[in-house]
């Protein structure tokens, strides 16, 4: 047996050998003699002429051009759909810190990462993923796998989309130059973002063809200077979405230009050149919902603000967005649901498991929730949609069999011309329930949802519902008599008397259609009613359309007084935007930016929901990739999240207030309690200029939150000019905080108010403004009781100090006065309707409790809230109700244990009205004692300092007599 190393001498001798051969045999293959080599280069003189070109021959060269350049966009276009539908473990990010990293294995072997054998690997699986260096054959096959020829793979895929563009834009093709831009701009994971490869695209496109997406795109990017492939310019900008939308097909580019008019950016303020822009873009979202089936198009999921997820801009309690009447909104109770752990899978399999046991009420909601793909259905009815934080996809066909499946319990039998025979004696809940459901498999097959359309069959399960009174029933009966959907002969008169069945049980869609009846009549008295009692009934689009239709009209009629013309311009204008931003089906950017952030959390708890409505779509403008197990990797996520906000931005432009709110909130620099301290960097000013100017055109639209947030911005000097002076800034901050204020739903910023007074930061020092300010957050939100009374005991003791030290400003004086002789000193406006509602609501918290409340104990219309019905708490209440049962149960059997000796002794009658009554009293003696403490200690500390600054000048100079007898 050789030895080692004469073996490896050999096989260094057979390698240089090789390579020896290899070179002699590629100098001298196939030589051209010498001989013919000049035989080979014929003369000039020699050469035959070309033949000459013909105008056909020049069009069928042409020809073959135009489809060859037609192949290769197809082409193209076709690699990156599929690209764009790749799993994760075959996507290569383009980001250099998203590059995967060794397995965990590895690193509990190899723990110190400086060592030589963790460098060797870092560096391996970093040359693994360039795209100038590959592995060896054999070593890809061993250490490589299926994963790196995957990848690999996908990496030549994806260039050879890029070429196939470039040689259909070399050959003229001029859709190629929009793909080229889009793949750009908006790339599956695989390729590279590029946005100077799309602003030239676009512009090139734009140059040739004037198309309304280029110019709209352009308009953006000199908007917002987004990847910093052109300068800000907005006059650039304009004329950009201004070209865009006088072609009259981009909705976008009018939604922009009429939002920069209303809001006057970049333009003056000039409300009826909005007004035109928002009616057109309007009558496009109107044109789109009319193309759908009966009763128009399904709704986009309602948008969701990022913030809102975390209990507002400034956390639960603190923020508007989650106190008061807001606090039963689907989305905080969503978020406190992904709070307290829970996820829609458990809410769904807690359904599940009900169902399967022939509960109808658990069988009706999980038909529910299928048939609008949301946990949380909107309030207005089955034709207003659904929330997108409860999004989970609709499945039409489970929603089937769940209403199926309830109603054969009542009609066993389907019969078309007797609908009503065979119905079985039932209990009245059930006969109810089945109802309902029935008016549900209607509507499937009125409009063709997950069955073949068949309005014979949605009439009868119209009829079968309608039996009992089903209002969604009531609703399809007179779509069908009113289109003549069955035998092509209208009925008016029984479609009328359907609708105000309908109407009367409170549903806003058949409000909507009375109203849009009378208004063709031309009764626009009678008609605004219905559209008002609609929108107050939870309408979500149509009754917004009419009413700006009405109030249009006013705004257009030279008789009407100008004042008049203003309010009714303003009015049409807010809810025009409204119908356009809801109606946006072709270019929906907001529902595409909440699915790649993954708002409903389904991604995040490795589920996804496909198919029809899903969350996941193959679309390359998406970006969507997700894997085969729903398992999404963190840089395709952190890619996802970038595009989510691009969309975000679009939308921002556009004038969604959402999509402001989200953009600033991820931009915030001003989150954290302890800034301008050495525990928190300085902010990014570039990065909080951006945010301030989301924040404050989210303001702008009435977002409370917001506007105190702006005046958080001018007050701490985050993001602000630098031109601008610190007391102009403060101005700017008080006004912010007084907009919020005058809300009246705000004790963040009444405090912040307080606050401002008491200091006299921005406006006048005043001790009792102060304090009403400070009292008037604890009003609104008794959350505020800990920082107001810290707030109230600072200041007393700063009044008692100043008259203690002789001062006579009767602003800065709060004792020795009465209470309302120092008031009436300090009047302000709106002061008498703030005492009135006081009083007022004094009274109205008596007869609540007196016992005047609606039934299961909701407030009724005299003045309160009505909780909705929220599917969450109601899987919560009926396992209580399961328990207290079984507790009764248990009682019943004379089950008595030592727990309940306890409560019922800690529990007795009396026992917990004392202790709220001591709660007061015994935070004040500890507050009292508190700064009590801390005054003595402050005190000694003082005495301290003093007592070495006297003893510091003695050392010296004891130290100095030392150092001379030296």
């Amino acid at each position: 047996m050789p030895r080692p190393r004469q073996s490896a001498r050999k096989l260094t001798l057979i390698a240089f050998f090789c390579v020896a051969v290899s070179t002699v045999y590629g100098a001298t293959a196939d030589p051209t003699p010498p001989e013919q080599a000049g035989a080979a280069i014929p003369a000039v003189d020699q050469m035959p002429l070309a033949a000459p070109v013909t105008e056909e021959s020049k069009a069928r060269s042409e020809q073959v051009e135009v489809t060859e350049a037609q192949k290769a966009h197809a082409q193209a276009v076709r690699i990156i759909r599929a690209l764009s539908a790749l799993p994760p473990s075959q996507v290569i990010p383009y980001h250099t810190d998203s590059l995967p990293r060794p397995p965990a294995i590895i690193s509990s072997l190899f723990p110190n990462e400086h060592g030589l054998i963790a460098k060797t690997i870092r560096v391996g699986y970093q040359l693994r993923n360039q795209q100038w260096f590959k592995f060896p054959a054999w070593l890809s096959r061993r250490f490589g796998g299926r994963t790196g020829r995957r990848r690999e793979e996908t990496r030549g895929r994806a260039l050879k989309a890029i070429d196939l563009l470039e040689h259909a834009i070399e050959l003229g093709h001029e859709d190629a130059l929009y793909t080229m831009a889009e793949v750009s701009l908006f790339p599956p994971p695989a390729l590279p973002l590029n946005v100077s490869r799309a602003f030239d695209h676009y512009s090139r496109h734009a140059d040739l063809t004037g198309n309304a997406t280029s110019q709209a795109m352009l308009g953006f990017l000199y908007a917002t200077g987004y990847g910093g492939a052109v300068e800000i310019n907005q006059a650039q900008s304009l004329l950009h979405y201004t070209f865009a939308a006088l072609s009259d097909k981009s909705q976008l580019a009018e939604m922009v230009v009429g939002y920069r008019y209303w809001a006057g950016i970049g333009v003056n303020e000039d409300c009826m050149t909005a007004l035109t822009w928002y009616e057109r873009a309007a009558e496009k979202a109107m044109a789109q919902f009319y193309d759908g089936p009966p009763g128009g198009r399904t709704l986009p999921p309602s948008t969701t603000r990022l913030s809102d997820l975390d209990g507002g801009v400034y956390g639960p309690g603190a923020s508007v967005a989650s106190t008061g009447s807001n606090s039963a909104r689907s989305v905080v109770k969503a978020a406190n649901s992904r709070a307290a752990g829970e996820t829609w899978e458990d809410v769904l399999e807690y359904y599940q498991y009900h169902a399967d046991r022939g509960e109808v009420d658990f069988s009706y909601r999980l038909g529910k929730i299928f048939y609008h793909g949301s946990v949380y259905a909107a309030s207005g009815g089955a034709a207003s949609g659904a929330e997108g934080v409860g999004w989970i996809g609709r499945d039409f066909h489970k929603a089937r069999i769940y209403f199926v499946s309830i109603t054969k319990l009542v009609w066993p039998t389907n019969n078309i011309k007797a609908p009503l025979v065979n119905k079985k004696e039932v209990d009245e809940h059930v006969g109810v329930t089945g109802a309902i459901a029935a008016g549900y498999l209607g509507r499937m097959y009125l409009r063709g949802e997950g069955v073949k359309k068949d309005a014979k069959i949605a009439k009868m399960w119209f009829e079968r519902g309608a039996e009992y009174g089903d209002r969604e029933s009531q609703q399809g009966l007179a779509l069908i008599y009113r289109d003549g959907l069955i035998d092509a002969k209208p009925d008016l008169g029984k479609a009328v008397a359907y609708f105000t069945a309908a109407a009367g049980q409170d549903l806003a869609e058949a409000q909507v259609q009375l109203g849009k009846y009378h208004y063709d009549m031309g009764d626009l008295a009678r008609a605004t009613v219905f559209f008002e009692s609609a929108l107050r009934h939870g309408s979500p689009f149509e009754a917004y359309y009419y009413i700006a239709e009405i109030h249009s009209n006013q705004a257009h009629n030279q008789a009407t007084l100008d004042i008049h013309r203003a309010g009714s311009c303003g009015i049409a204008v807010s809810f025009y935007k409204l119908v356009a931003e809801r109606g946006s089906w072709k270019d929906d950017m907001m529902g595409d930016a909440e699915r790649l952030w993954d708002i409903s959390g389904l991604r995040s708890k490795g589920k996804i929901v496909a198919g029809t409505g899903g969350v996941v779509s193959v679309d390359a403008r998406a970006a969507m990739v997700a894997s085969g197990n729903g398992a999404v990797s963190g840089a395709v996520r952190e890619l996802e999240k970038e595009a989510a906000k691009l969309r975000w931005w679009l939308a921002a432009e556009a004038g969604s207030e959402v999509a402001q709110n989200n953009l600033a909130y991820l931009m915030d620099q001003d989150k954290s309690a302890l800034r301008h301290t050495r525990f928190i960097p300085t902010p990014s000013n570039d990065t909080a200029r951006l945010a301030l100017t989301q924040w404050i055109r989210s303001a702008a639209q009435r977002n409370v939150d917001a506007l105190v947030k702006v005046g958080d911005y001018y007050y701490h000097g985050i993001g602000v000019s630098e031109d601008e002076s610190r007391e102009i800034q403060l101005e700017k901050a008080f006004g912010y905080y007084q907009g919020a204020v005058e809300t009246q739903i705000s004790a963040l910023a009444m405090w912040n108010l307080g606050w401002m007074y008491e200091h006299g930061a921005g406006c006048a020092q005043d001790f009792h403004l102060a304090k009403r300010y400070y009292d008037m957050a604890l009003e609104t939100n008794s959350e505020a009781y800990f920082p107001v009374l810290l707030s109230l005991m600072k200041l007393y003791l700063r009044s008692f100090w100043y008259t203690f030290t002789g001062g006579t400003e009767k602003s800065l004086t709060l004792w020795g006065l009465p209470s309302d002789e120092a008031s009436d000193d300090h009047w302000y406006l709106g002061r008498a309707k703030e005492e009135f509602k006081k009083r007022w609501s004094g009274n109205h918290q008596g007869q609540l409790d007196s016992g005047n409340v609606g039934e299961d104990g909701k407030i009724d219309e005299s003045g309160g809230y009505v909780d909705d019905d929220d599917p969450v708490q109601w899987a919560r209440d009926r396992k209580r109700e399961e328990l207290e049962r079984l507790q009764a149960e248990h009682d019943a059997d004379g089950g008595f244990g030592p727990d309940d000796y306890f409560d019922g002794a800690t529990n007795r009658p009396g026992s917990r009205e004392g202790i709220e009554r001591d709660d007061t009293l015994d935070d004040l003696i500890f507050m009292a004692v508190l700064f009590g403490i801390l005054g003595v200690l402050i005190f000694m500390r003082t005495q301290y300092v003093a007592r070495l600054e006297q003893q510091q000048p003695q050392q010296r100079g004891q130290d100095e007599a030392a150092g001379r007898q030296q």
